[in-house]
């Protein structure tokens, strides 16, 4: 495992130390897992992008009415019932 040295102001440093002691961890630990965490997290701006992108996709395609989905589909459930043959 690597080190590194790392600067910090201090006041920052001592609410590392703190939340370290508070979870019973070490200072290494906590800045670890701080550091894995940030760096599964999604960029903002690809994210944001691809919301665009989708928007753009959907452009022009007008209301969808979920209330008349499922009654087509109740519907036709129904009819295919009604031809089916008796049990």
């Amino acid at each position: 495992m690597a080190k590194v040295m790392v600067s910090f102001p201090d006041e920052l440093l001592e609410k590392v130390d703190a939340e370290a002691l508070r979870r019973a961890t070490t200072r290494s630990a906590l800045l670890r897992d701080a550091v894995s965490r940030e760096l599964a997290r999604r960029d903002p701006q690809l994210v944001r992008r691809a919301i665009d992108e989708a928007r753009s996709l959907f452009d022009g395609v007008g209301v969808f009415d979920s209330g008349a989905l499922i009654r087509s589909e109740r519907d036709e459930r129904d009819a295919r019932d009604r031809r089916a043959p008796a049990r």
